[in-house]
């Protein structure tokens, strides 16, 4: 079972390694090629992209950070190194995305010509290298992969848009179209960042795990016979994967350590069913007083 944990990790290390070097390469092409068609456009957004270059550096660091066995300085280990990576993606992310809000109303007051043919290879290029990155981590089940394929998402629709644009001024001369199509796109990536984010602090501040029914966990274990009841159960997760419980539990009469062992197990069995990597259980015999416990 840890082999395939470290699989999966390795799995991902890869995928963010190959879309920072993608990105990094198709970025400083862009430069070039900004330069080479005079175009105000992708010279700005290959300013955008060299954020995501950045936020994606940083994501890959952190995910190999977090791969890490714990030790003196963090007992959990690194996992939230990983999450960290994911909230500085989406910072960037939101930053980005109000640079290009800023650009489109400018260009939208005052419309500049653009070089439609050169637009169209940047655009068929830019579609399939951040396409490709996108999908290659789509599938990814840590935060980290997931925000990351976001913000290749928000790439791979902007060059759509870019594209659709392209095609239709080598037709018409409508300047205000790219503008328009990158505001409603952005608009878009911001509602979904936004949540994302939502998230990622939701789990920074230890919130219980959605998919957690703590009231129906706490009833379970309340249910075992010589259990009377329980305190201080605190649920967590450390990176909206590995979750963490610990409880108090109060028995309802003295009891021998065989007992309490046998206990231990079923309090175990039912944890089993919730997916979680550490569990603490303390046990307090009947009549001993908790110094934790509220009044």
């Amino acid at each position: 079972m840890g082999h395939g944990h470290d699989h999966h990790h390795h799995h991902t290390g890869d995928n963010l390694k190959l879309a920072f070097f993608l990105n990094l390469a198709f970025t400083i092409f862009e430069i070039i090629g900004g330069f080479y068609v005079n175009s105000v456009a992708i010279i700005s957004d290959a300013i955008h992209d060299l954020g995501d270059s950045l936020s994606l550096g940083t994501a890959w660091y952190l995910e190999r950070k977090s791969l890490k066995a714990s030790d003196q300085n963090f007992t959990y280990g690194y996992k939230r190194f990983s999450l960290l990576g994911a909230l500085i993606t989406c910072i960037v992310l939101i930053i980005g995305s109000f640079f290009v809000i800023n650009e489109s109303i400018k260009r939208l007051l005052h419309p500049e010509p653009t070089n439609a043919e050169g637009m169209i290879v940047f655009a068929i290029v830019g579609v399939l290298v951040n396409g490709y990155a996108a999908w290659k981590l789509s599938g990814g089940s840590s935060l980290n992969e997931r925000v990351v394929s976001l913000h290749l998402l928000e790439d791979v629709l902007g060059w759509v848009a870019v594209l659709i644009a392209a095609i239709v001024l080598l037709i018409w001369d409508i300047p205000f179209l790219d503008p328009l199509l990158s505001l409603a796109i952005t608009a878009y990536i911001l509602w979904n960042v936004f949540k994302r984010t939502k998230e990622t602090l939701y789990i920074f501040l230890q919130g219980t795990p959605k998919e957690i029914k703590l009231e129906e966990l706490t009833q379970k274990i309340t249910n075992l016979s010589l259990i009377d009841s329980i305190h201080h159960t605190h649920v967590w997760t450390l990176d909206g994967e590995s979750n963490v419980f610990s409880t108090h539990i109060k028995l309802v009469s003295f009891v021998e350590s065989e007992q309490i062992s046998a206990l231990k197990k079923e309090v175990q069995t039912i944890l089993r069913n919730y997916n979680f990597s550490h569990s603490t259980i303390e046990i307090e015999q009947y009549g001993e007083v908790c110094m934790l416990q509220e009044n």
